[in-house]
């Protein structure tokens, strides 16, 4: 198979439409088959759900050429999961059993030749999303929605690789508790883009949210959740009921226990601590792992130990072991792993 005649180390975090997407509809009580199509556009009433109450879920996940020249993509059975819970909150059909690893296996599959060379630095972005499709004015959920799942090559999501970035304390919320904080839900990324991109005019790269209720305890940025290294060497990661549960997080877990040998506490973080810490990260799927070098409350800066100049050494560890499982270098745990070709 000929690859496209991209320049795959140069490509940017940024969308390309590629030669097929998958979509399913759902009408009177039930999903049809569903269909790979070569049209990106699309063509709603303007009355639907998605554009008049935000009925929207998405995920977001990467297929790769491994070592060997497989692609493969990582532990998409978890984004079904977390797609499926999403769903379920924003009174959105769940789809049939296994449909969504269907659907994301055949997009990859049609768009093979997308998928950037092992070596490259890019990888293939996956989105697939499920949005209200249905004529709705009345607040209401709607009677109609479509499935869908694109897939677009990208470069890393910094621009800087793993260069430590600059974020700040952010005066406003993410997500109130007991709301939408803990699923991937449209709602919740367009609440953040005022303050995501009011950071960035200041010269920051990401905001650094705090609780809602009482202001004390350090929850994720607009897009990723935070890990933190102790003096001792073990790994921290937030807990809250309004954080997304990252898949990407979930994995460095799993790593930091069984691959590094590290002691993990999955537990509420107050932002007091944040000086105690060695090492500071942001996780997700787009970065990985992106290190955080200076974290600034409202002028006062608090310098991670590691610097503004590289990522610290557990998590580039955490780093270097999770993109080797996810590359084919570094043997997985069972089921981690679904090759597509």
């Amino acid at each position: 198979m000929e690859k496209k005649n991209l320049d795959w180390g140069n490509l940017g975090f940024t969308y390309m439409p590629t030669d097929y997407r998958y979509v399913s509809h759902y009408k009177d009580g039930q999903w049809d088959d569903g269909e790979l199509v070569t049209e990106e556009k699309i063509v709603l009433n303007e009355c639907a759900g998605v554009f008049q109450y935000a009925q929207t879920v998405f995920e977001g996940l990467k297929a790769y050429t491994t070592e060997d020249g497989h692609i493969v993509c990582f532990r998409p059975n978890m984004n079904a999961e977390r797609l499926q819970g999403s769903a379920e909150k924003l009174e959105i059909p769940t789809l049939p059993e296994g449909r969504f690893e269907e659907a994301v296996e055949k997009v990859v599959k049609a768009n093979a030749a997308w998928v950037p060379p092992y070596g490259s630095g890019a990888t293939l972005y996956i989105r697939p999303f499920i949005m209200g499709s249905g004529s709705v004015i009345g607040v209401a959920p709607s009677d109609e929605y479509q499935f869908r799942v694109f897939a677009t090559p990208v470069g890393p999501y910094f621009k800087d690789g793993a260069k430590p970035i600059t974020i700040r304390v952010s005066d406003e919320d993410r997500a109130a508790p007991h709301g939408t904080g803990n699923i991937k839900a449209g709602l919740n990324y367009a609440m953040s883009l005022h303050s995501t991109m009011d950071a960035h005019r200041e010269g920051f790269d990401e905001n650094m949210y705090l609780d809602s209720a009482t202001r004390t305890y350090i929850e994720e940025t607009g897009g990723a959740n935070f890990i933190f290294i102790t003096k001792d060497g073990k790994l921290v990661t937030p807990k809250s009921d309004s954080i997304l549960p990252s898949i990407t997080r979930r994995s460095l877990i799993q790593v930091a226990e069984e691959y590094l040998g590290l002691t993990v506490e999955h537990r509420k973080v107050k932002f007091s601590e944040l000086e105690d810490f060695v090492e500071v990260g942001l996780c997700g799927t787009a970065a990985v792992i992106s290190p955080v070098g200076k974290v600034v409350d409202h002028g006062r800066e608090i310098l991670i130990p590691t610097g503004m100049e590289e990522m610290g050494p557990v998590t580039r560890k955490l780093y270097e072991t999770l993109t080797g499982i996810q590359m084919g270098k570094i043997e997985a745990p069972k089921g981690w792993i679904k090759t597509i070709v």
